[in-house]
């Protein structure tokens, strides 16, 4: 039976999520043409007005919704925090901006390398997005997730629930108590949570370089069925071959140098049980939607994002294939994309 309470909820709450992260996004905007001048570099490439935006991403919001009618996954589009904890965040994010326009202006991402462990690799260890703290500070993990949802008008939850969709179609049938899902580079586990909602006596597995995001994760997590967290680089999973029935990996390719991502492709198809589901969501590509194609090649300017210009126009396809990983299904979700994967 259709649960069209359910989503009239879901909607209601991505309406109202939408609204609120949309006008921090343009106050935060206001804010940072105060502290400096916008840079003046201008796409060669069509660029989409924010009213275009703005119909995309509540396209996006409506198809969650409708994953909750049909019973793909529950409602649930809650903040990381209590309402005074989140206005604390923001607060926080603000009087952050200063420093973070003027790293940008320099175009100095390098402080973070001052408390980075030397046991990272040298890609990790810096400010992406000219974030204070990069991925490693406490800092940096309890501002995040609203630096991220402000960046995206407050649809970055839906667009990581969008493939929530296929793991729903890969479980029918299945046992969920029999079923083990990875989560690589998990961050602060807003996805995890997600899946532990959906499927609570699944087994499921964090993986992250950064301590600070793990920790953050497990406080996010709560009271809900333990996830195990792995502290440990995704280029060499401390994990058995073929372990993993489901493997997810959500906004990590993109900082990723072209060779490391062929390393990470290696070892999620290494850990995949043969059958098994890889879901896949990162950035949009050049050509994915090509009327915005002078969005992604402004993102690595306006943000610290060294390696974003040679994802954009990497072969994804040919790398999944290359290590068994067999097309599956693939979608648009606002401004990224899901892509499916079967190992063979």
């Amino acid at each position: 039976m259709a649960d069209q309470m359910g989503m009239a909820l879901q909607l209601a709450g991505n309406v109202a999520r939408m609204t609120w992260y949309s006008g921090v996004n343009w106050v935060l905007q206001r804010q940072s043409r105060r502290i400096t001048s916008p840079q003046s570099f201008t796409p060669t490439r069509p660029v989409p007005d924010r009213d275009e935006l703005l119909a995309d991403a509540r396209a996006l919001l409506m198809a969650d919704a409708t994953a909750v009618r049909e019973g793909l996954y529950p409602v649930g589009n809650e903040e990381a925090a209590s309402p005074l904890e989140h206005l604390r965040r923001l607060r926080d994010m603000f009087q952050d901006l200063p420093d973070l326009v003027g790293r940008r202006k320099e175009r100095d991402a390098t402080t973070v390398r001052a408390v980075a462990d030397e046991e990272l690799p040298d890609y990790f260890t810096q400010d992406f997005h000219f974030q204070t703290g990069g991925y490693l500070t406490e800092g940096s993990a309890r501002l995040y997730d609203v630096q991220v949802e402000t960046l995206f008008y407050g649809a970055a939850a839906a667009m990581r629930r969008a493939g929530l969709r296929s793991i729903a179609h890969f479980m029918q049938g299945r046992d969920q108590r029999q079923v083990a899902l990875l989560d690589v580079a998990c961050g602060t586990g807003r996805f995890l949570k997600d899946v532990r909602r959906a499927y609570p006596a699944m087994q499921l597995t964090g993986l992250d370089l950064s301590t600070a995001y793990l920790q953050e994760a497990e406080r996010f997590l709560g009271r809900l069925r333990p996830v195990r967290f792995i502290n440990a680089n995704a280029e060499a999973m401390p994990l058995e071959d073929a372990s993993q029935d489901i493997v997810t990996c959500i906004f990590l390719f993109h900082e990723l140098p072209p060779d490391v991502r062929r390393v990470v492709t290696r070892d999620i198809a290494r850990v995949l049980k043969p059958g098994g589901l890889f879901v896949f969501t990162d950035s949009l590509q050049m050509g994915d939607k090509p009327n915005w194609d002078g969005l992604l090649e402004a993102f690595p300017v306006r943000f610290h994002e060294p390696y974003f210009r040679s994802y954009a126009i990497d072969d994804l396809d040919g790398m999944f294939a290359a290590e068994g990983l067999e097309a599956h299904e693939e979608e648009l979700a606002f401004l990224s994309k899901v892509m499916v994967r079967r190992k063979t």
